[in-house]
């Protein structure tokens, strides 16, 4: 599969999809006789593997760690799952702060007409003050 392809596949941008691999994220594409790339099946998984953790909040510094542990082999293993439940601890304390904001929002909307009213009466009290 062609980079315009993968690009639109995976939605994400030719220039994304040429960094990954500059740095070292994807393995070296092959190339046709034209010098096009010719994404296989195990370079789109690599693609499809690298956004989620992407998705996820892994930084590139990190996922660079990841992919060079990776190719590193078997040895490897309990760097790579720490370096994954790492990023699961982060998105959890995400959620965490995301669903306070929520239950804080929903406290707002559903007391909203209590505070309105509440400023309104300050209001008409302040106005009856200067008078």
């Amino acid at each position: 599969m062609n980079i315009d392809a993968v690009s639109k596949k995976f939605e994400l941008t030719k220039d994304t999809l040429r960094y990954w691999e500059r740095i070292g994220l994807l393995p070296a594409i092959e190339r046709n006789q034209s010098g096009y790339r010719e994404y296989s099946e195990r370079d789109m998984n690599w693609v499809f593997y690298i956004k989620v953790l992407r998705n996820a909040g892994m930084t590139i510094e990190a996922l660079i760690e990841f992919v060079k542990l990776y190719r590193e082999g078997d040895q490897t293993t309990t760097a790579r799952k720490s370096l994954l439940r790492d990023q699961r601890q982060e998105l959890l304390d995400k959620i965490a702060a995301i669903q306070k904001t929520v239950k804080y929002l929903n406290f707002k909307i559903d007391h909203f007409e209590d505070h309105t009213l509440n400023y309104e009466k300050e209001k008409l009290a302040y106005e009856a003050v200067k008078k």
